[in-house]
């Protein structure tokens, strides 16, 4: 009779909260098309196409690569969904990995592990297509990596360094996903110097390093002039077939200037941080400090890495004032659970046990649960109002909308639109292949093909083709209700959508 292996439980867990995540994060997914960004990323991989800055070639490849491997699941919007929720699980599992590996408890591994996953602000981004998510499960990857690539070296093994560039070569991919991972690039190398400083005098290992970082960050980025160029997309954000305009893509040169005071106001800045870390993880968030101790303790080059991190990431957020700040914590909040991981085993550890082996072996393991339970007890209390926070299930809206726009909108219209709708719009004529008559003129179209103000735009086609107008604001959309008699297209959903019937000027 052939032994099957005993399953490992570094492997076993990590699946395990992988499924958990799917299971409880799943029935609040969004079900389809959404606004704003949210529909930019639905929209852009399914067509291959390049997206705002900084480009985010690396989930566009990812998003096509997964919408074709996943079409029985839907529709295109509510695959590039589930690749969020896909990248909350695969970033909760590699966290349990990490924590099982450290620790040698699974039970405090699966804790870490779904109270990642639960937490509000990655369980809200698991619902949408969003970049972060890839961000969040590349962070967990490169953790991974470079703690196999310390224990290799510590066990003088002689392929440890390929862990090193394999994580290197995650970096690059990661940078070209998100260009938060660029924040990370000082305490990986603070963590490579306390692991082993002499790594540094290793030119042919920093070398291959470094090829292997810049390698697949340059590849991941050529799809940008390819798709603008010589094999064009059906949509692309700005014009990065040129070598002007691939930079302006590719270091978000719109955004400069975003980065307020990062020093300034530091008290209102840490308590605006506690607070925030006690709407996620409740009152565990107290013992946050004590992990980072504990992590300092056991494993100093990581807590180098995490804690150094955490730093720049919260001040990078605190002064960052143009999006969704909270997203840009789901780095921090995976080194939160990781230090509370650490720090439950340290505790485990220090409790003493029988002197019988198999006293020892039951003592330790009911340690290890009844720490896991305490680790995800404030989330199970909370789950119920975190579910409901995060539901995205029953969010129509953007369908509906978009359903009432088209059919409104005459035969071969022009639509003066703006971001938080375009998206939408796009996804409709290059995902679905609807209303392909109809232009959609962005603010970014009007600067990429030089058409001036939204006035000008109607002017421009006011005479030969149906004009809708939509702005932000009543405050934008009152200069042109002073200068065009318009009317709503509808009472319903797309009553934000106007037609413009005639200069004000001719209907006097």
């Amino acid at each position: 009779m052939v032994r099957l292996p005993r399953p490992d439980a570094a492997v076993l867990v990590p699946f395990a909260v992988a499924l958990v995540a799917v299971a409880v994060i799943g029935p609040t997914v969004m079900p389809g098309v959404g606004y704003w960004d949210t529909a930019e990323f639905q929209t852009v991989p399914p067509i291959l196409g390049t997206m705002h800055p900084t480009g985010y070639p690396t989930y566009v490849l990812l998003g096509f690569l997964f919408n074709a491997l996943t079409t029985p699941l839907g529709e295109p919007a509510y695959r590039m969904n589930l690749l969020s929720l896909a990248a909350v699980a695969v970033a909760a599992a590699l966290l349990a990995h990490l924590v099982v590996r450290l620790t040698g408890r699974p039970a405090i591994g699966a804790a870490a592990g779904v109270g990642l996953a639960v937490t509000p602000i990655a369980w809200g981004i698991a619902t949408r297509a969003d970049a972060h998510a890839i961000h969040l499960a590349f962070v967990a990857l490169l953790l991974v990596l470079l703690e196999r690539w310390r224990a290799a070296r510590d066990d003088g093994d002689q392929r440890a360094d390929l862990w090193l560039v394999a994580a290197a070569a995650a970096f690059g991919l990661s940078a070209g996903n998100h260009s938060l991972t660029l924040l990370l690039l000082p305490s990986i190398g603070l963590y490579v110097f306390v692991a082993d400083r002499d790594t540094f005098r290793r030119r042919g290992l920093v070398g291959r390093c470094l090829l292997a970082a810049l390698g697949t960050l340059g590849l991941v980025y050529l799809e940008l002039p390819l798709r603008a160029g010589p094999f064009r997309a059906p949509l692309v954000y700005g014009q990065p077939d040129s070598w002007a305009g691939f930079w302006y893509i590719a270091l978000a040169e719109q955004f400069r200037g975003s980065i307020v005071d990062p020093f300034g106001d530091l008290g209102r800045k840490v308590v605006q941080l506690a607070t925030f870390g006690w709407r996620q993880i409740g009152p565990l968030v107290a013992l946050v400090p004590a992990g980072f101790l504990a992590i300092a303790v056991r494993q100093p080059a990581l807590a180098a890495l995490t804690g150094s991190a955490l730093l720049v990431t919260a001040l990078f957020n605190a002064s960052y004032v143009n999006a969704d700040i909270e997203r840009y914590y789901l780095g921090p909040a995976l080194f939160a659970w990781l230090w509370l991981g650490l720090l439950a085993g340290a505790v485990a550890d220090a409790l003493p046990s029988p002197s019988a082996l198999g006293l020892r072996r039951l003592a330790v393991g009911a340690i290890s649960v009844a720490l896991a339970a305490g680790l995800l007890l404030p989330s199970a209390i909370d789950l119920a109002a975190r579910s409901a926070l995060a539901d995205r299930s029953n969010d129509l809206g953007p369908g509906r909308w978009l359903d009432a726009a088209l059919a409104g909108v005459e035969a071969d219209a022009v639509v003066v639109s703006w971001w938080g709708y375009s998206t939408t719009l796009w996804y409709a004529q290059y995902v679905e292949g609807r209303r392909l008559d109809v232009l959609v003129v962005d603010d970014r179209t009007r600067l990429d093909r030089e058409l001036g103000e939204v006035e000008d735009v109607i002017e421009r086609y006011l005479a030969a083709r149906p004009v809708y107008v939509m702005r932000v604001s009543a405050a934008e959309l009152r200069p042109i209700e002073e200068r065009y008699v318009l009317e709503p297209i509808a009472e319903g959903p797309a009553g934000n959508i106007f037609r413009v019937v005639a200069r004000r000027e001719a209907s006097g």
